[in-house]
């Protein structure tokens, strides 16, 4: 079912002087389990199933942080924002990607957003733009962990970049009487271990004192959350509204990007997402 819902938790409007006819940003988090679009001047989000019906049954686009399915992420956008760009518009585009693997993302992610006339598409990784949502000191060391549906990944980042990254194909929509919520937590114990061992310069143990930011829907399972701050024996600090963090991080970078070097000059001024 499409769902349109405020990010916020309170009804956003454009700034005064802004007219919705004129916003061209859309920020794109497309996701294993669910898509969600930010609509400059807008201040809603689409928020759907990353999934088409081109025949009997759903067909899933992306699976465990892959796109599978270009031409149906294409359809899936052309069918959820068609109708709401103005006419002519040609939007500054924000792609939320996976870390790891990202190269063949970002490339297919591009291409599957042609179908909007992009201006210039920006691809941005998830863990930065949870970040930002979070209004994180990214001028400091700081660990993301970032538990979502069917992916889950652990990255480090030194002044906004990524220093270190790791994933599992894992999720919260594995959780059942077979696979338990340890295993997740296991495996987040294991890719942080791995990232400290790898670490020559003990930013890890900087980020650690400091606490690890933490979105997606297992952000809001003490069954994840609880273990893993005795375990690893450092603070986690919930990104608010971690289901969407990644889709607001976005859209907050939507109001520097016409500084962006990809970006076109020209672009209208872009409402706050916040």
């Amino acid at each position: 079912m499409t769902g349109t819902q405020d990010l916020s938790g309170a009804r956003a409007r454009p700034r005064p002087g802004t007219p919705c006819r004129r916003c061209r940003g859309i920020a794109l988090d497309m996701g294993s389990a669910r898509t969600r679009v930010w609509l400059a001047g807008q201040g809603t989000v689409v928020d759907v199933p990353t999934v088409t019906f081109p025949g009997a049954g759903a067909v899933h686009l992306v699976q465990r942080g892959t796109i599978i399915d270009t031409p149906g992420c294409s359809r899936m956008l052309q069918r959820l924002l068609g109708d709401r760009l103005p006419r002519f518009a040609r939007p500054l585009v924000i792609v939320t990607t996976p870390v790891v693997d990202g190269v063949a993302y970002r490339a297919r992610a591009r291409a599957a957003v042609e179908v909007l006339r992009p201006r210039s598409v920006l691809t941005v990784p998830s863990a930065r733009c949870i970040a930002l949502a979070a209004d994180a000191d990214m001028s400091r060391p700081l660990v993301v962990l970032d538990v979502g549906a069917h992916l889950t990944e652990v990255v480090l980042l030194c002044d906004g970049a990524v220093t270190d990254a790791h994933r599992t194909a894992l999720g919260t929509s594995d959780l059942d009487a077979v696979t338990a919520p340890e295993q997740i937590v296991d495996a987040v114990v294991a890719m942080l271990t791995a990232i400290r061992r790898d670490d020559r310069i003990s930013l890890t143990a900087g980020a650690l004192r400091r606490g690890i930011l933490v979105a997606g829907g297992g952000a809001l399972r003490p069954e994840i959350t609880q273990p893993l701050t005795a375990r690893l024996k450092a603070p986690l600090h919930i990104v608010p509204a971690p289901h969407t963090a990644a889709v607001r991080g976005a859209a907050r970078l939507l109001q520097s990007a016409h500084t962006h070097p990809s970006a076109r000059a020209g672009l209208p001024p872009i409402a706050d997402p916040r």
